[in-house]
């Protein structure tokens, strides 16, 4: 295992999604624990994409139970159906939030976030058991690229869930 990463600084985000696959790929390499391979993505994509905040959340007794994450405090329940990431869940599709104070029953965690992309994460079964939450203190910062970074992503946690 690597104890760092290594990534063009400066770079656009497509770069830098392309260059932390094989490491994010590698770093789950061998790894079965599901809280210690969320916690090193929920890091890698912290330091290398410098977000306001990443972190994950996992279906729990009927909820979404706050896991691994970086960056501040969080809320540490979210029911099904509420907030982005109670709504990703539930409609088990990536959205994209331009400016949170806009989504309709946003919950907010943190002030500053100001806009928002959350990703369903599903197991090599096809269920869904928790979603990627990634916030910016910036309006309308995500992109396709993003979307399609992070879901890359998600996809090598799902491989080893």
């Amino acid at each position: 295992m690597s104890e760092s990463i290594a990534f063009t600084k400066g770079a656009g985000r497509a770069v830098v999604y392309k260059e932390l696959y094989p490491q994010i790929e590698s770093l789950l390499a061998g790894e079965t624990d599901m809280i210690a391979n969320l916690a090193n993505v929920a890091a890698v994509l912290k330091e290398a994409l410098d977000f306001f905040w990443v972190g994950f959340y996992l279906a729990k007794e009927g909820q979404l139970v706050l896991g691994p994450f970086q960056g501040k405090l969080a809320c540490t329940r979210i029911p099904f159906g509420k907030g982005v990431c109670g709504h990703v869940y539930t409609t088990r599709e990536t959205v994209i939030v331009p400016d949170v104070d806009a989504f309709p029953g946003h919950i907010a965690c943190a002030s500053e976030s100001r806009s928002e992309i959350v990703v369903p994460m599903f197991g090599t079964d096809g269920e869904i058991f928790g979603v990627l939450d990634v916030d910016s203190d910036e309006l309308d910062d995500f992109s396709e690229v993003d979307r399609e970074g992070l879901e890359e992503i998600v996809r090598l946690i799902a491989a080893v869930a």
